[in-house]
């Protein structure tokens, strides 16, 4: 691509201890695109993710976010350009909704200042977008899991950074506010040229909404490129060791999968 990247990840490796989490892993990730990673329990997904976020740092090679070593970005700057929505995410006591979706918004606002009417204005759209506006005066410890998490979406919604991360960020809603909270994503990917990576376990989610599937498999990346490309019935083989039918799913232009049962 003639454009610059925006992850420009040069053989990033971490280990916890002797175990090699993330090995040699190679590749660039562009803004604007929907990017899905793939691959079966403890192959490093997550790690990879919180490299990706400075939570952690490659023990060797080479991270770069927008041509800058991402471990010497300062961390309120990091925050203006990545908003992350864990699997799970400990709000704590004592916080409303409407606080802890304010908290979004933390990295714009200066030291000792108050909320401004822009940051106001980027909390009531992420609680209207996510469809919880009527908890805003919740406590979080009140809540379901489900609407906790989505809460914790409409955070980094409020964030308001070009580029969003999610780790399973949907697995403990149900499908209804997992698609919704996908289509949120793919329209903020196509119309407003932000971008997504996201760890997902179901195939057929980054089969709908992925421009690009990176395929993981201990510590590196098996297979990446596009959707369409990639996720083949001989690729989910190698990767996941099930058998799997791909075809065309003509309601949405999109690929399905279907296992072998």
């Amino acid at each position: 691509m003639n454009s610059p990247p925006l992850f420009d990840i040069k053989k990033i490796s971490f280990s916890y201890g002797s175990t090699p989490a993330v090995n040699q892993v190679d590749t660039r990730l562009y803004s604007g695109k929907f990017y899905g990673i793939i691959g079966p329990n403890g192959c490093g997904k997550t790690t990879l993710l919180d490299l990706l976020t400075g939570s952690k740092s490659p023990q060797s090679g080479v991270l770069q976010l927008q041509g800058s070593l991402l471990e010497k970005i300062p961390k309120r700057d990091l925050a203006k350009l990545l908003a992350l929505v864990p699997q799970e995410y400990d709000t704590g006591f004592g916080y409303t909704v409407e606080e802890v979706v304010l908290m979004g918004r933390h990295p714009h606002i200066d030291r000792f200042a108050s909320p401004g009417p822009e940051d106001w204005q980027a909390v009531n759209s992420a609680l209207k977008d996510i469809g919880i506006d009527d908890l805003r005066d919740r406590y979080t410890n009140t809540l379901s899991g489900g609407q906790k998490q989505r809460a914790v979406v409409a955070r980094a919604l409020a964030q308001n950074s070009p580029t969003l991360l999610f780790d399973e960020a949907t697995s403990s809603l149900d499908i209804k506010y997992t698609i919704q909270i996908f289509n949120i994503a793919r329209d903020l990917v196509k119309k407003q040229k932000r971008t997504v990576i996201a760890v997902i376990h179901d195939l057929n989610l980054a089969a709908a909404y992925c421009d690009e599937i990176l395929f993981m498999q201990e510590g590196r990346i098996a297979f990446n490129g596009t959707t369409k490309e990639i996720l083949t019935a001989e690729n989910i083989a190698a990767i996941f060791g099930v058998e799997s039918h791909v075809e065309s799913n003509p309601k949405t232009n999109s690929l399905r999968v279907s296992f072998q049962y």
